[in-house]
This record gives structure tokens, C-alpha cells and sequence, in this order.
């Protein structure tokens, strides 16, 4: 109880209170804009809360990307464009519906049901993360071993359709993550001589250049891809809602557990949470034929899974260290920043920070109906603002806090090599986010898998002998032996199709 009333003492602090309304206003203008992601608005923040303590600093991301994930919906019922990626599953849907001249409900639903998911999303973040906490504080070097694996091996397989350029894209991380002082020999690796390499690859500059300047270089290719505004006015939003409430309140339920549970997977996201839930939902309706044409059903589901999802991406991070998408991968760096090493020691010894994360969630849920409804009533305004104006701001903004983060050229050097790679890798289908967890669980791994060898004598089946190590361990290799069953099956296939006709 001590705990919570601290947490709130730090939540209700004025300077608290308007960062988390300046961020909520700052991520509502990133996620309306089309190609500006969540994660980008989460990057360009992490310079930003550098000068900040750590509730405001916490405080300030997860304002962001609640209300960036939400207003990724407005351009998608404008323009048909998606704000973040997580709109993108259902932007057809959402368009053909403003189309047909519901775009006063489309919206309100968005903005209606973004808010129940989101609180069904924190509901089971405060249930679980304690519960889970007490468990994972018994847990060894081999439990922890087990779980970095199992969670770059969820990366790879839930952010690809093609598991070989996941796996690239895994292997690229962590050899990034080589690079610096070897943490069991103290010898430097692949440094090449050079001062700066000794310390690693600095990870806030990394992960700003690989989702921001990316994203800039992509929308700079694609300057010309957007589409034309939606004729009619917005009235009142909220009309209706309550009735597609009463008719669909079991897609809310399924889709908001769907999210939780795909989010709490390391790698998967938001993102992906949305295109499974409205994959779910077409494939149970009862009116399936309606999907395409502006039908309702699916958007409730896949908006209510999209903001759940970051709830459940806050458990593994919390309770493991282990990030659940990209977008708490950044969050960890945050709290390394801040001295607040996730984990299980977290809840004992930092308590009122993890309540204090509960009310940031709670509190960025309330805000975000009426902050939600100005951005949707000022939406066409936004879509406005030109490109060659905000593309320039927004490549400063990375410019500054990569510099601002090592406080050397070295960092803006390193944000534009990075940048540079993930845009390639994004430009020919590799997802970005295993080789981000790959840079973030690399050294967890490492130091783990060295840890247990120096304990087991060399002994591998040690790995094995715990009861948790033992599960982890077989789930992980059952997960890699299908695939590459899966592989092996499907390569005679793939072969007779590729080969010349008679």
C-alpha cells in the first residue's frame, strides 16, 4: 500500500502530469501521420527523457505510443492510408466504411473500443506481472538462458512469413551485439582498433536509426503515396457506438485477449496481434461475405487486440527483462538508463515504479477519449501538414538526441549506419525487429549460456535438469524442429514449381 501511495504521489506531480499530457499530444500527432510509426515516436522520445527521472521518463512513452497506436486509425479511415503499422490490418475495411458514408461511427468505434482494449490490456498487465514476478524469482542462469532463446525464436518465426530472412535478420543483431568487450574473457571483439567500438554498439542511437531515419528514408522514397481525403464532415462520433457494443461485445473480449496474448510474445506486437484478430474475426463471423465492403465486425476486433497488445507487451519486459515488441525493447534501454534493471528484483526493490507504470497505463487510457476525439475532429487539418516540412523536423530531432546519447559524433555516425541497414533490410522483406531483440537479448544470452556452462563443468544436459529449464528448453527445440520439418517438407514442393515445364 506504501508502495502505491508513493506511485501516485510521483503520477500526480504537475511536471509529471504535463509531460504525460505534452507526450500524449506529441504521440496523437506522430501516429496520425501516415509512414510516422509508435516506435519512431518511442525513439525519438529516449533523448528527450535522458534529462528526465524515471516516472516522468516512463511516463512519457507509454502515453506516446497508447495514443499513436490509436490515432494510426484516422488517416486509415481518411485516406486509406495506416497511421502505424498496426492499423494497417484493417485500413481497407475502415476506408470502405467511411466510403459508405459511416465514417462518423468509424471513428468513434476506433476511438471507443482503442480505450476498453487498452484497459482490458493494463487489467491483465497488474494481475499478471506480480503473479509472475514471484515465480520468476527463483529462476537460475539456465531458466534465463532458455527464455532469451525462446524469445528470439518467437521473433523469428512471428515476424516473418519467410523464417529464413528472420533468422538472417536474428544472426545480424547479435553478431552487432558482439562488437565490444567480451563479457566472460574481457578481450575486445571486432572492434578493429577503433576507441569508440570498445564500449559496444550503443543501443539508443542503434534503435533510432533503425526505426526512424528507416522510416524517414522510406518516406522519402514514397513521398507520392498517399490518397485523397474522405468529402465528409465529422460530426458526432460517438453515436451508435453503444450499440455496436451490444451487437459485437464478444469480438471486444476475443480481440483484446487475442492482443494480450500475441503481445506478451516476445517480437510479436502490436502489429501482428491486429492481423490475427481480424483474421480470427473474418473467419468466424456470421457474415463473413460482408468483410471487404466496409463491415464493422473486423474493426472491433483488430483495434481492440492492437492497443491490448501493449499492456501484454509490458509482462515479459517487466518480469523477464525479455521486450515484447520493438517498442518496449526501447523501453528497457530506458529503464538500463535509469539504473531500473527489469526483472523479477524489480517488484522488491522498485515497487512504486511498477505501480507507478499501472497508473501511467490507467491514466493514458482515461486521456486518450478526449484527446482522441480533438485529434479525430482536427484530423484533416493534420493530414495537411507537408511532407518536406515534418520529414526535415523529424530528421533533427534523430540528428540531436543520437548526438545528445553519447555526447559525440560517434552516435549520429552510428544512428546513420544503422539507419541505412534497416532501410535496406526493410526495402527487401527482412523484418527489423528480431535483429532488435537480437541486439537487446544477445548479451542476456551470452552471459547466461556462460554463466550455466561455468556452473554445469561443461555439462550440457545440466540445462535440463530443472523442471522450468527443462520445459523451456523442449518448447524451444519442439518450436525450431517443426520448422525445420515444415522446410524440409515444403522444399520438394517449392522445387517441382520453380523447375522448367516440359
Amino acid at each position: 500500500m506504501d508502495a502505491l501511495l508513493t506511485a501516485s504521489r510521483l503520477i500526480f506531480d504537475p511536471y509529471v502530469l504535463w509531460v504525460i499530457t505534452a507526450s500524449a499530444a506529441f504521440g496523437m500527432f506522430v501516429g496520425a501521420m501516415p509512414g510516422l510509426t509508435a516506435t519512431m515516436a518511442t525513439a525519438l522520445l529516449v533523448p528527450v527523457t535522458f534529462f528526465m527521472d524515471p516516472v516522468p521518463a516512463l511516463g512519457a512513452i507509454v502515453t506516446a505510443t497508447a495514443m499513436a497506436i490509436f490515432a494510426g486509425d484516422i488517416p486509415a479511415a481518411l485516406l486509406r492510408i495506416p497511421g502505424t503499422p498496426a492499423s494497417a490490418a484493417y485500413t481497407d475495411e475502415s476506408y470502405a466504411m467511411s466510403k459508405k458514408g459511416q465514417l462518423d461511427l468509424n471513428l468513434g468505434v476506433n476511438l471507443v473500443f482503442s480505450v476498453l482494449g487498452g484497459f482490458v490490456g493494463v487489467a491483465i498487465l497488474i494481475v499478471c506481472a506480480p503473479a509472475l514476478a514471484e515465480v520468476a524469482i527463483n529462476f537460475s542462469s539456465f531458466e534465463y538462458f532458455w527464455l532469451a532463446l525462446l524469445g528470439l525464436t518467437c521473433a523469428v518465426f512471428m515476424t516473418s512469413d519467410v523464417p529464413l530472412k528472420g533468422i538472417t535478420s536474428l544472426l545480424f543483431g547479435l553478431a552487432v551485439n558482439c562488437i565490444g568487450i567480451d563479457p566472460a574473457a574481457g578481450y575486445p571483439r571486432f572492434t578493429f582498433g577503433s576507441v569508440e567500438l570498445l564500449q559496444g554498439i550503443s543501443f539508443i542511437p542503434a534503435m533510432i536509426g533503425m526505426f526512424a531515419l528507416s522510416e524517414l528514408l522510406r518516406g522519402m522514397v514514397h513521398a507520392d503515396a498517399t490518397g485523397a481525403v474522405i468529402a465528409q464532415e465529422i460530426g458526432n462520433i460517438f453515436s451508435g457506438v453503444f450499440g455496436v457494443f451490444k451487437r459485437y461485445w464478444f469480438n471486444f473480449l476475443r480481440g483484446s485477449a487475442i492482443g494480450v496474448l500475441i503481445g506478451a510474445l516476445p517480437g510479436a506486437g502490436a502489429d501482428i496481434a491486429a492481423w490475427i484478430s481480424f483474421a480470427i474475426s473474418k473467419r468466424f463471423s456470421k457474415e463473413p461475405e460482408k468483410f471487404g465492403t466496409g463491415h464493422i465486425e473486423g474493426i472491433v476486433d483488430a483495434t481492440s487486440a492492437n492497443n491490448s497488445a501493449l499492456g501484454g507487451a509490458w509482462i515479459p519486459a517487466l518480469v523477464f527483462g525479455i521486450p515484447g515488441d520493438s517498442i518496449t525493447a526501447i523501453v528497457i534501454g530506458v529503464l538500463y538508463m535509469k539504473g531500473m534493471n527489469p526483472g523479477p528484483t524489480v517488484f522488491l526493490q522498485n515497487p512504486q515504479f511498477i505501480y507507478a507504470v499501472f497508473l501511467i497505463f490507467i491514466l493514458a487510457n482515461i486521456l486518450m477519449l478526449p484527446l482522441g476525439w480533438i485529434a479525430i475532429k482536427g484530423g484533416k487539418q493534420l493530414l495537411r501538414v507537408p511532407r518536406n516540412v515534418l520529414l526535415p523536423v523529424i530528421l533533427m530531432f534523430c540528428l540531436v538526441g543520437s548526438y545528445a546519447m553519447t555526447n559525440s559524433i560517434y552516435g549520429v555516425i552510428m544512428m546513420v549506419v544503422m539507419g541505412l541497414i534497416g532501410w535496406l533490410m526493410e526495402e527487401h522483406g527482412f523484418p527489423i525487429a528480431p535483429a532488435i531483440l537480437g541486439l537487446v537479448l544477445g548479451e542476456m544470452l551470452e552471459q547466461n549460456f556462460m554463466t550455466s556452462m561455468i556452473k554445469a563443468d561443461g555439462a550440457f544436459i545440466m540445462f535440463f535438469e530443472r523442471p522450468i529449464a527443462a520445459t523451456l528448453g523442449v518448447v524451444t527445440l519442439l518450436i525450431w524442429g517443426t520448422m525445420l520439418w515444415r522446410g524440409i517438407r515444403g522444399r520438394p514442393a517449392t522445387l517441382s514449381a520453380a523447375a522448367p515445364g516440359p
